[in-house]
Order: C-alpha cells, then sequence, then structure tokens
C-alpha cells in the first residue's frame, strides 16, 4: 500500500450491505466439461439429474469486458467488490451449507452480499478480508448458502518469498495428484476466471513472484470435496476451506482425509511438503 493510495477502511466498510443478483443456466455442455475437466467417476449427468456439487463456482460469473480488466487479470476495482487499493486479491476460504442440490438444466440465481471488511496487519503487511455472503437458489429453490472469505495484500513482498512452513502431517486416507498447466488453464475457462496467476507463467513469477502457476484454492476444494464424497458414497452437506500455502502447477501433491467426529478432516499438501489448503467436511 503506498502513500498515493491509502487504505480508508471506513469508506471501504460502505460497501457492507451491497447487493448483488446474477443468473445462469446450468448447462448440458458445461456440466459435461466440468466432470471431464476434474475427471469425475462416471458418466456426466444429463439434463434433468444431479449436477456436481461446487460446479456453483463456473456459474453466473461476472462478464467484463477485456478492456476492463486490471492488470492482474481480474476486473477493475469498485463495482460490487469494494475498491481495496491492495494489488494482491485471492480467495481465502470459505464455507458452504447446501439444502439441496443443482440439476443440469437449472435456472440459477445467486443473491450476493457484502457482510464484512476487515483491515487486519500480517507479517507482510497491511491485509484486507472481505466476506461475501451468497444465496444460490435453482428454479425459485434455495439449494446453497455459501460464504466467500477474500484477502487483498500489497505487493511489495512476492509471494514464494516466505519461508517454508513445515511438512504436513499424513492423513488415514491418501491420493496422490499432480496438477498441470492445463487443469489450470481449463478450471479458469469453466469459471471464467481471468486471474493470471492460473495461466499466465511469466507474470506469476515476473510481476507476482510465485515460482510457477497457482493451483485455484477453488480447483483444491473442489478435488477435496470429491475426495470426502467417494470416501463415505454421500456428498457433504457442510463443508469449509481455509488456503493455508500457495500449491505451484509443478508439485506432486496429496489430498490427505481423517476421521474426525461424525466428520471428516481433509487438507491438501505438496508431496512431502507444507499444507496447502485444509477443510472439513460434515454430514449431518
Amino acid at each position: 500500500m503506498s502513500a498515493e493510495t491509502p487504505l480508508d477502511i471506513d469508506h471501504l466498510r460502505g460497501w457492507i450491505g451491497r447487493e448483488e443478483v446474477a443468473t445462469d443456466v446450468l448447462g448440458e455442455d458445461l456440466a459435461r466439461k466440468y466432470h471431464a475437466t476434474l475427471e469425475l467417476p462416471g458418466e456426466a449427468p444429463k439434463p434433468g439429474e444431479v449436477a456436481p456439487r461446487l460446479i456453483h463456482f463456473c456459474l453466473a460469473q461476472p462478464a467484463v469486458p477485456t478492456g476492463l480488466l486490471g492488470p492482474d487479470g481480474h476486473p477493475a476495482r469498485g463495482g460490487f467488490l469494494p475498491p481495496v487499493p491492495l494489488p494482491r486479491r485471492m480467495w481465502a476460504g470459505g464455507a458452504l451449507s447446501f439444502s439441496g442440490d443443482l440439476r443440469v438444466g437449472d435456472r440459477v440465481r445467486r443473491v450476493s452480499r457484502i457482510a464484512d471488511v476487515v483491515l487486519k496487519q500480517g507479517r507482510t503487511g497491511a491485509l484486507c478480508f472481505v466476506t461475501v455472503l451468497h444465496r444460490i437458489e435453482a428454479e425459485g429453490e434455495p439449494v446453497l448458502e455459501e460464504r466467500q472469505d477474500l484477502v487483498y495484500r500489497g505487493a511489495d513482498v512476492p509471494g514464494g518469498a516466505a519461508k517454508a512452513p513445515a511438512g504436513a502431517e499424513q492423513g488415514d486416507h491418501r491420493r496422490a495428484m499432480q496438477a498441470g498447466p492445463t487443469l489450470l488453464f481449463r478450471y479458469s475457462a469453466l469459471t471464467f476466471n481471468g486471474h493470471r496467476i492460473h495461466y499466465d507463467r511469466r507474470y506469476a513469477q515476473e510481476v507476482e513472484g510465485y515460482p510457477g502457476l497457482v493451483v485455484h484454492g477453488p480447483l483444491q476444494a473442489a478435488l477435496l470435496y470429491g475426495f470426502a464424497t467417494e470416501l463415505r458414497g454421500a456428498p457433504p452437506q457442510r463443508y469449509s476451506f481455509r488456503g493455508q500455502a500457495p500449491l505451484f502447477d509443478d508439485d506432486a501433491f496429496v489430498l490427505h482425509a481423517r476421521e474426525e467426529g461424525e466428520g471428516l478432516r481433509l487438507w491438501s499438501a505438496r508431496q512431502n511438503g507444507p499444507l496447502c489448503m485444509s477443510a472439513e467436511a460434515h454430514w449431518a
């Protein structure tokens, strides 16, 4: 944060309560491509059949003209989200509570509201957290309540410069994974996510200081959710996740799970490396 663009938290908190409504249709083509991209088991769902959970991350996304995008590929600041004058924006985590399922062919409506804007001081400087609440409806019926946690930070500390934390523990259930550039490109396309750290290696390395392309937080969340579903044979009704450290496209990584009470604790981690995302899944 520079002297030219001071962070006026009182001004930014004026966005609290602001709402946005967006609509979309969950088409068969999207369901087919999502199923193929995440290599989900079985056949892709047909019209009228239940769609994979977390496919809603692909729906009703802002379609901002290319000329109005910022240098990082995100929409320029202002509008629905507060114009936080910190250049790095990341999806830090979230929580989901399901009351139903989306089906292929559904007309989907998302009502979004800014719930909170908070300024904190981190090890690398100012951090601004924006909490967004989403309500997802299908054919007029509620399906999902979601909390989305966004964090903004300064550009003075490169993304890959922090000291690596200790290696992650091993789960009782494990699955080896690899997220290459093709997977990241396809997921960016499905979610209409223009953030360049996920597909533009030169930008990710030379501008944001990462050692490679960054694996999307929502993609890791979807992989862990799918892992939990396979382990229990049914999708969780409540699910939360939080980013802990970046994961890169050239990293072999592992999905971990451990029984915890009536639910599952899940996490992703680089092979023999640090924790990248933590999650909790509950069925009751």
